[in-house]
């Protein structure tokens, strides 16, 4: 299991590699660039699963469907 994704804010590029929760989505994110709250895209469960490079633990552990239920 991967515990580190790199993000990218939509709005304005900025990366960051973050440590995610091993066991909860992260429904948040304040880019440390511009400021921007993310949050998770329509049909995704958290943050990283919508702008990281790994999805977080969740799914990488039970598959999309079991996320956050």
């Amino acid at each position: 299991m991967r515990l580190e994704s790199k993000l990218t804010c939509p709005a304005c590029g900025f990366e960051a590699v973050e440590t995610m929760p091993l066991d909860a989505c992260q429904f948040f994110y304040l880019c440390k660039g511009c400021g921007k709250k993310l949050k998770p895209k329509a049909g995704d469960c958290c943050v990283f699963c919508s702008y990281g490079t790994v999805p977080c633990p969740p799914v990488q552990r039970d598959g999309k469907s079991a996320c956050c239920s």
